[in-house]
């Protein structure tokens, strides 16, 4: 099984990423290393390592969510979708890649499974930066621009916070180790963690839940 995920990983594609945001990651990083209290020597390096893929995928920590219509809802959690695969979108409003990769594989793998029969999608707003663009209003813009009746949810760090507080990053970011946008974590139907990255191939994340899901 995670031989067969690993595969769906895409060439990595930083020049798509904007500077302030791998900027932002090392920041993240070092705020874990703060935050979590890790001691020094190899052990930073293994739980410094973005991503939690293998793990028990946590609850989401997101409160503010509208569902497809754009109407507020109840938070979509991870523990009620348990028995199918879950992906989840993060993003940001100024996200470059969000809007030329992110959103269009979003599309792609809705058309692909319109009914969630074998697997449900929401979307998160990661806000870690520029708080009054990356707002929860565009929450619904998105969904209305990309056809997308989806869960979005808002999760915004706070930026009063210093940097070596987890507070200072969206809860997603900090439980999934997330770093930056576009990010997807799919998670399998036994609520482990399948795949945590910037990039995934969409047609060949279809093709193996086609036939195999």
């Amino acid at each position: 099984m995670s031989y067969l995920i690993e595969k769906l990983v895409s060439t990595p594609r930083k020049q798509e990423l904007t500077r302030r945001q791998w900027l932002k990651s090392a920041a993240l990083a070092i705020a874990g290393i703060g935050a979590f209290g890790l001691m020094s020597g190899p052990s930073i390096a293994k739980e410094n390592t973005r991503g939690i893929k293998g793990r028990i995928a946590p609850e989401l920590n997101v409160n503010h969510w509208i569902d497809g219509q754009g109407n507020k809802t109840e938070p979509f959690l991870i523990s009620e979708h348990r028995g199918k695969w879950i992906y989840l979108k993060c993003f940001q409003e100024w996200c470059p890649s969000c809007h030329s990769v992110g959103f269009p594989n979003l599309q792609k793998l809705k058309a692909a499974f319109p009914d969630d029969d074998k697997i449900v999608a929401a979307v998160i707003q990661t806000t870690f930066e520029g708080h009054s663009i990356n707002s929860a209003d565009a929450l619904r813009k998105n969904q209305l621009k990309y056809g997308l009746e989806l869960p979005f949810g808002h999760d915004p760090g706070n930026s009063n916070l210093p940097r070596t507080d987890p507070g200072h990053f969206p809860n997603t970011m900090v439980n999934y180790r997330t770093g930056g946008t576009p990010w997807v974590t799919l998670i399998d139907p036994n609520g482990v963690v399948a795949f945590d990255g910037f990039h995934i191939d969409i047609d060949q994340l279809i093709s193996y839940l086609k036939e195999h899901a």
